[in-house]
């Protein structure tokens, strides 16, 4: 129990398991793991090259530096395979962590392929309902019936939303939000359920040209994203149809709080920085033998008022 020389990582593996069970884990896995580790935390990320997860992987490094950590980022784009080779190479490289922002539903063998490692995670952003662990993040379906009230108050009938895959639970949450809002004010949606796309300015882009090629366009465009928003301005742009004038649009996420002389985005901000610090924070306390039950912290969001919703710039 104490790392002496000469034992078996199989028996060290079974004593430490009997040990957890008999409630002793602070006192001596804990101490256990802190002569094994490599200082080292992975960050499965969904796509870096989307703002939102880019400044996720900037406060986590930056948290995790602080603790003296170094951190092994790698992302998937949506694919389940290279989620579950990337997990395995964590787990090959003795990570002392992994912080997940990816799982979908179907991912539930990456989480036991950690915990058959004793490595343990937190999930950021996404997380699978089903699975008993530490979870940070924003109340997503909140924050979409906020949003979608806000575009009912222009006084907006004819909506379409365009959310993420509904295999995040992030882009699911939001979807409900939206339509719980227009459900209880029985306004018409167009394109039935609305449409899903990549969490990219492509997928919005492509959800424009979708809505363009079957002649609906509605008055009001509300986005799961900051990225599908600015490709579905874009879009909308390129086919001289004006924003707000014509056709409204909002964000989520809050990537742009400058915004710019093109586009001031109407979205909803996430304190992202502070959720990845907040993760790290759970992740290394997993990781001491201290972490005690189980958490869900949900961080506050923001709405950011622009003008692409319709509403009028204020100010000089």
């Amino acid at each position: 129990m104490n790392g002496r020389a000469g034992v078996s990582a199989e028996t060290r593996s079974h004593v430490l398991d009997v040990a957890q069970r008999l409630g002793h884990t602070s006192s001596v896995r804990a101490d256990q793991l802190r002569a094994q580790r490599t200082r080292v935390i992975g960050l499965v990320l969904t796509d870096i090259a989307n703002p939102f997860y880019a400044e996720i992987a900037a406060g986590a490094i930056d948290a995790a530096r602080g603790k003296g950590y170094e951190v092994f980022v790698s992302h998937t784009q949506e694919d389940p395979d290279t989620l579950r080779s990337i997990t395995e190479a964590m787990i090959a490289r003795q990570v002392d962590g992994v912080v997940l922002t990816v799982l979908h539903p179907d991912d539930g063998d990456v989480i036991r392929s950690l915990r058959s490692a004793h490595i343990p995670f937190v999930q950021l952003s996404r997380r699978i309902e089903s699975v008993a662990g530490d979870f940070v993040g924003i109340d997503d379906f909140t924050a979409a019936t906020q949003m979608m009230e806000h575009v009912v108050g222009h006084g907006y009938t004819d909506i379409v939303t365009i959310t993420g895959p509904r295999t995040s639970s992030a882009s699911a949450a939001r979807e409900a939000g939206f339509r719980s809002v227009i459900d209880r004010h029985g306004l018409r949606v167009s394109n039935g359920r609305g449409i899903t796309t990549y969490l990219s300015e492509s997928g919005g882009a492509q959800a424009v040209q979708q809505l363009l090629s079957s002649k609906v366009l509605p008055r009001a465009l509300v986005c799961g994203s900051d990225v599908i928003a600015l490709g579905a301005i874009s879009a909308l742009r390129v086919n001289n149809i004006r924003v707000p004038q014509d056709v409204a649009v909002t964000g989520f996420d809050g990537l742009f709080p400058g915004a710019s002389s093109l586009v001031e985005l109407t979205t909803v901000r996430q304190p992202r920085r502070e959720l990845a610090e907040q993760a790290l924070e759970l992740l290394v306390r997993r990781i001491d033998g201290v972490g005690g039950s189980f958490q869900s912290v949900l961080r506050a969001h923001e709405m950011r008022i622009g003008t692409t919703c319709g509403c009028v710039r204020k100010g000089p």
